[in-house]
């Protein structure tokens, strides 16, 4: 069963990228799944959107790294190829990406994914915050074919206010 997200959020998804159900697509601890209209061989890029209640203050570096060895428990050769907090005080944010390999249905493939870890906090109490992971997989091959994508995908990502025309998660 999929996961719901801490806390509403609203977004914009690009041309070419279609809402699929986590469940049906292998992703079931995700509270959302996007993907792309055109596979790369037997992969298809995509989109997921995760995030949990976070009542403390461990920094997003620590969180990310975190993601980098649950990664190291799931997939071969997982090599961390970049780190950068990004954001402001009010809005916090890292972004990390990462190579690995991982066969699926007996065939392998080397992916890379990009992360963007996003700190909402709360306006009454900026120590109480949700931290939402949106996660861009794409084969080696396509993912500087569908970054852009992604990097505007993030750029509409809020907390949803009740007035988003797009899906929420």
């Amino acid at each position: 069963m999929s996961t719901t997200l801490p806390v509403p959020i609203a977004f914009r998804l690009p041309d070419d990228w279609r809402p699929a159900p986590p469940d049906e697509v292998g992703a079931p601890d995700v509270a959302f799944v996007a993907l792309y209209a055109k596979p790369d061989g037997h992969f298809t890029a995509n989109i997921t959107i995760d995030g949990e209640y976070r009542p403390d203050d461990t920094p997003l570096a620590d969180i990310a790294e975190a993601s980098v060895q649950r990664m190291r428990g799931i997939a071969d050769s997982v090599v961390l190829t970049g780190r950068q907090e990004t954001g402001s005080e009010a809005a916090p944010a890292l972004t990390q990406q990462m190579s690995f390999t991982t066969v699926i249905d007996g065939v392998r493939h080397a992916l890379l994914q990009t992360q963007v870890y996003l700190a909402l906090l709360d306006d009454d109490d900026p120590h109480q915050r949700a931290v939402i992971r949106l996660a861009l997989t794409a084969t080696a091959g396509q993912h500087d074919d569908v970054l852009g994508d992604f990097q505007d995908f993030v750029r509409t990502v809020g907390p949803d206010t009740g007035s988003a025309p797009e899906p929420t998660a």
